[in-house]
């Protein structure tokens, strides 16, 4: 065994391969899903979600970061088949992947069910560093946003136009983000390493020289029956294609309850000649109104005045004095005897 070999190295060595391996595999699984409707995933973090499906541990990382952390990586029932068909992808391409490794670099003999080994210990693994790497990314990263726009909102630089001020926030908080990120893995494959490395140190040398160990591994690729894989094989393929174009009209994206956008209605074209028209009626409309309302005026004021006028008539005749009434003639006044 190469004992300069460092556990990154081999971390690196084996889960790179198993990536390229299974991912391709799972990401048809996923189209297909997608195109019965059974699985919906969320367009703003479609990169998580790649990044969860490329993992080697796509059964256990995808459950750890929706469940445990409380974050809606999509919905449906196809997010449950895609955990459960994972599983002999990930071991199958860990099985290759860590055959080619042991051989070729490592010069040793794989051992038995080596893909089923490689698969539990990296779960092992992704089940405490997966949640740990998720959760400091996000930390790191809204702090660096929060801590670059208050540099941002500075004396100093409180002139610089808004096009420029988003290129720079977002070139130094994507900055910080990426070497945190980095730092990460490399830790990751670290720890990926350093419990393969145990399986690696178990198994015996191989006896054979170099060259015979790559016709070895080039015959592990070999099927003994080429004419009956090639058919299953494209079998396989012709009935995926027809499910996937049968399937896709029905489909129709949407977002999560929880990240739902405001609907935002297209505003009509602009039609001057239909314009023009409905401001014509419209100030039509809008003169009738305005001369009923003065003929109503006109006719409240002209009731207005006539009341004024019977009021008049009523207090001159209750103001003139009545007739004198006939007094009688006074009596001569007794003649003295």
């Amino acid at each position: 065994m190469n004992d300069h070999l460092s556990p990154a190295k081999l971390g690196f060595g084996i889960l790179w391969p198993t990536f390229w391996t299974g991912f391709p595999i799972k990401l048809a699984v996923v189209v297909l899903f997608l195109a019965f409707g059974i699985i919906d995933f969320e367009s703003r973090i479609a990169f998580a979600f790649f990044m969860l499906l490329a993992s080697p541990v796509t059964v256990f990382a995808l459950p750890t970061i929706t469940m445990g952390l409380d974050s809606h990586i999509g919905e449906g029932v196809g997010i449950t088949l895609l955990f459960v068909s994972a599983v002999p992808i990930d071991i199958w391409a860990f099985g290759v992947a860590g055959r080619t490794y042991f051989l070729e670099r490592l010069r040793r003999e794989p051992p038995d069910r080596l893909g089923s080994t490689l698969w539990l210990k990296c779960v092992l693994v992704g089940a405490i560093f997966v949640p740990i790497l998720w959760w400091v990314e996000s930390a790191i990263t809204q702090g660096a946003i929060s801590a670059v726009h208050s540099i941002v909102e500075s004396d100093p630089l409180e002139g610089i136009p808004v096009a420029e001020r988003i290129s720079i926030e977002l070139t130094l908080w994507g900055t910080v983000s990426t070497l945190v990120l980095l730092v990460l893995l490399v830790i990751g494959f670290s720890l990926v390493g350093r419990v393969i490395r145990g399986t690696a140190e178990s198994s015996r040398h191989a006896s054979e020289n170099y060259q015979k160990l790559v016709a070895r591994w080039d015959l592990m690729r070999v099927p003994g029956d080429q004419g009956l894989m090639m058919t299953t094989l494209s079998c396989v393929a012709v009935l995926l294609s027809i499910l996937f174009w049968s399937s896709l009209p029905v489909y129709t994206p949407h977002p999560h309850d929880c990240c739902k956008h405001p609907e935002i209605k297209a505003e009509p074209s602009f039609k001057p000649i239909e314009t023009l028209n409905k401001d014509e009626k419209m100030i039509a409309h809008l003169a009738a109104q305005v001369e009923m309302l003065v003929e109503q005026r006109a006719k409240i004021e002209l009731e207005r005045e006539r009341s004024k006028g019977k009021g008049k008539a009523s207090k001159e005749i209750q103001e003139t004095p009545d007739a004198p009434e006939e007094t009688e003639p006074a009596q001569p006044a007794a003649m003295n005897p």
